[in-house]
């Protein structure tokens, strides 16, 4: 009968241990070859470490509590409905409206807040809240977008999310 558990080498060795140092080398060579076959881009590089360069380690993160490509009703007949999203972290909440012409939201309760929106590797744009706590932009975010908002109470980023 064959002894499947492994433990069928002489002496009662593991025919399937491998030494330490061995794993080592082939982990070595591994990467090695890994490195000259399959390099990592250099844009990506650089990608990631603007993005770790940027990481707000005292942000707070803003969850989506709704969305209405997976939370809303379909209305008959609508074309073309704007999307619907709204964020929320310790007692703030961030409404937003993306559409082709752009997007639209308000922060309550109302505040002034610097918004900057993110866009993966393209540049993003900022924007500034009104008094009401409103912001406008005429550009919509394209691909992943997140928004990181700057307020009197500290910084908050939202998930991201593809328009």
């Amino acid at each position: 009968m064959d002894d499947l558990s492994g433990t069928g080498g002489r002496d009662g060795e593991d025919s399937f241990a491998v030494e330490e140092p061995a794993l080592g080398r082939l982990d070595g060579e591994l990467r090695g070859a890994a490195a000259v076959l399959d390099p990592v881009p250099t844009a990506l590089e650089q990608l990631a470490v603007e993005a770790f360069a940027l990481h707000d380690l005292d942000a707070r993160i803003a969850e989506l509590t709704f969305d209405s490509v997976t939370d809303a009703i379909p209305v008959r007949g609508a074309v073309e409905a704007p999307r619907m999203l709204t964020f929320q972290a310790d007692g703030l909440t961030v409404d937003v409206e993306l559409t082709g012409h752009g997007l639209m939201g308000q922060v309550l309760p109302p505040q002034t807040a610097a918004i900057e929106v993110l866009s993966g590797p393209r540049a993003g744009y900022s924007l500034t809240t009104d008094q009401l706590g409103r912001f406008t932009s005429q550009e919509p975010p394209s691909g992943p977008f997140a928004l990181r908002l700057r307020t009197g109470g500290g910084v908050l980023v939202t998930d991201w999310l593809t328009a």
